[in-house]
């Protein structure tokens, strides 16, 4: 199995060093691609001298999206993969077998078109960010297929754009990442592969740190986007169902673990909470809304 790996930047800063010298340290051998939009920091004079191919995007021109597929169809070009790795800048790998881990399963079963791994927060996370992080990434694997979405609706099609391997062949076939999403191409890719037959596998034995402390003014912009993206691939909620009950789910659970391992943290999570609410709502209506206070709302300003 070809395995390539892709991490798009931009000003990864000091720490990106570190996941640099963790692929360097990894029992699987891969072809490396950084695709790296304008940075000024020497993200990309850093990454070449850990063997890292690098091509340049626009940042104006970045999409979550394009730019993905692009970063693909160069890789291939050049390489034929398998299996195509893609990590977020800001991840560190657990073990120098996290890589090698994580696609695995793709010998193992011809059904499955995607694989993610689990996440485990940072050292500085926050009790909100632990519980999202294990309510998100349990320790137990899952193997889903459409039929689940009668157990799990729209969290069947859950991946992640920080630590996942895509089957190059069912990629090709559900027509790549798509051309112009605001955020959750890893969604949208997901919702297509389980819709065409592919199975997703969360393997929980395939580990990175990864967590955000977001302030409620952060949460808001990112719903909002999430709302966007659920409002333009409305195929993807018809199909699964609503985001609202997972959500509703998860805050109940998070307000029972807060105020077990730490009651003042309820007020901000409750602030958080509202934000998202409020974000995602107005997400879904972006089309009546105009485009410059959807921009003022959005994390995502480029997108618009």
């Amino acid at each position: 199995m070809k395995v390539g790996l892709i991490i798009p930047t931009l000003n990864a800063g000091e720490n990106f060093k570190k996941l640099l010298e963790q692929i360097d340290s990894q029992t699987l051998q891969m072809k490396k691609l950084l695709v790296d939009s304008d940075s000024t920091d020497g993200t990309d004079a850093l990454a070449k001298r850990f063997d890292f191919e690098v091509i340049k995007v626009l940042r104006k021109n970045f999409n979550h999206g394009a730019t993905r597929q692009t970063a693909v169809e160069h890789m291939l070009k050049n390489f034929p993969a398998d299996v195509i790795i893609f990590l977020t800048q800001d991840v560190f790998l657990y073990d120098e077998n996290s890589l090698a881990e994580l696609v695995k399963i793709f010998d193992a079963d011809e059904k499955v078109g995607l694989c993610y791994g689990r996440q485990l927060p940072h050292e500085n996370a926050t009790t909100e960010a632990k519980f999202l992080r294990a309510f998100n990434y349990p320790a137990e694997s899952q193997l889903r297929s459409l039929e689940d979405k009668k157990i799990f609706g729209i969290k069947t099609a859950a991946t992640s754009n920080s630590f996942a391997a895509y089957r190059v062949d069912a990629l090709k076939k559900i027509g790549g990442f798509p051309e112009n999403v605001i955020l959750s191409e890893d969604m949208f890719v997901g919702a297509k592969m389980l819709a065409d037959g592919y199975k997703i596998f969360y393997n929980a034995d395939a580990k990175v740190f990864h967590s955000h402390n977001y302030t409620a003014a952060e949460e808001f912009h990112r719903y909002f986007d999430i709302g966007v993206f659920h409002a333009r691939e409305s195929w993807i909620r018809k199909t699964f169902g609503s985001a609202e009950g997972a959500g509703k789910k998860f805050v109940l659970m998070k307000f029972v673990a807060l105020l077990k391992k730490n009651p003042l943290e309820c007020f901000g999570a409750f602030f958080r909470d509202c934000a998202k609410f409020l974000g995602y709502r107005l997400g879904l209506i972006e089309k009546i809304l105009p485009k410059n206070i959807c921009k003022m709302f959005s994390m995502t300003k480029n997108f618009w």
